[in-house]
């Protein structure tokens, strides 16, 4: 079994990734700490877990008895840490935070998009685990840029549900905002394009061109849909060639030749993408569920990964398509 432990256990990834792993065969959960709610049952945080477990909150770190250590913190706290602690050499470490995405010489973070790095992933460890929104984009266009086919702007319109901007409530998040609302942010700043340029150019170096990406504020609890467009000679049938072939390998990438919705997506760690043609525009959308293939169900898929495991194990889960 694989020891684990979970720091920031009180936000919706983590309570995404105690459910998975609860579930999980060969999986055990040592700790969850969390220092603002050190003794309450984790069900009385995570409803929906009732029944499922009797675990506590903890305040204390006991690092010597993992083998993973998952980090479910909000920015720049994963950082903090691990400038203030010492992790055990042979403890791996995933982190869901957005610290450690842009790889550089002073970690040694793996970017962690299995459909990009599997390989790099497997000997590595530690993991930085991608963006929701990142991992969408990045999903829809992979293809393209390993066949160097990424030679205009691109142009992308995302929306995401509310559990994408996190547990704690605000402003933008209130029910009675939210609900039958709509609305932008971020429009061509959002964060998670720096690590979207950096893997596309890892698979096209020559990649300089604007993603023109307008993030926007869906009035549903989860899921995010994204369309992509492009300047795109290559026929149809072509470009549905090169996609089945990146993903044939790949667990939870499918290419449907039907308009997909939202719901066949969420609660699963799958992404949709379709792809259509409009003279010389190429189309693809992609979508995911945020909490699951954007953040939890990725993490576990990399465990999965970094363990040796069949990449598929503890994420068989069926999608609220009704």
């Amino acid at each position: 079994m694989i020891k684990i432990g979970i720091i920031g256990g009180a936000g919706y990834t983590a309570g995404e990734l105690i459910r998975l792993l609860l579930n999980h065969p060969d999986a055990e959960i040592t700790f969850v700490n969390s220092t603002s709610n050190a003794g309450n049952l984790i069900t009385d945080v995570h409803c929906g877990l009732f029944g499922e477990t009797d675990m506590r909150f903890t305040d204390q770190l006991p690092l010597d008895s993992i083998d993973l250590l998952f980090f479910c913190t909000a920015h720049g706290d994963t950082k903090k840490f691990m400038e203030s602690h010492t992790v055990p050499d042979n403890v791996k470490i995933i982190d869901l935070s957005m610290d450690y995405r842009i790889e550089s010489d002073e970690h040694d973070f793996v970017y962690g998009l299995p459909e990009l790095n599997r390989r790099r992933i497997c000997k590595s460890q530690h993991i930085a685990n991608p963006g929701c929104f990142a991992t969408c984009i990045q999903l829809a266009v992979l293809p393209l840029a390993k066949h160097l086919m990424l030679n205009s702007e691109l142009h992308v319109n995302a929306i995401t549900g509310s559990t994408g901007a996190g547990v704690k409530p605000s402003s933008t998040s209130h029910f009675s905002w939210r609900n039958d609302n709509i609305s932008i942010y971020k429009p061509f700043t959002h964060q998670h394009l720096a690590e979207i340029g950096q893997s596309l150019r890892q698979l096209q170096n020559s990649f300089e061109s604007n993603i023109n990406f307008i993030p926007v504020r869906g009035n549903f609890s989860r899921g995010i849909f994204a369309t992509t467009y492009i300047d795109c000679k290559v026929g149809l049938d072509e470009i549905r060639r090169i996609y089945e072939e990146y993903y044939d390998d790949h667990s939870f990438t499918f290419i449907t030749d039907k308009n997909p919705d939202l719901k066949q997506v969420v609660n699963t760690n799958k992404c949709l993408l379709y792809l259509q043609k409009y003279d010389n525009k190429l189309l693809i959308i992609s979508m995911i569920d945020n909490l699951l293939k954007g953040a939890s169900g990725q993490a576990v898929h990399n465990m999965n990964l970094l363990f040796g495991l069949e990449e598929t194990v503890g994420l068989h889960l069926k999608p609220s398509a009704f």
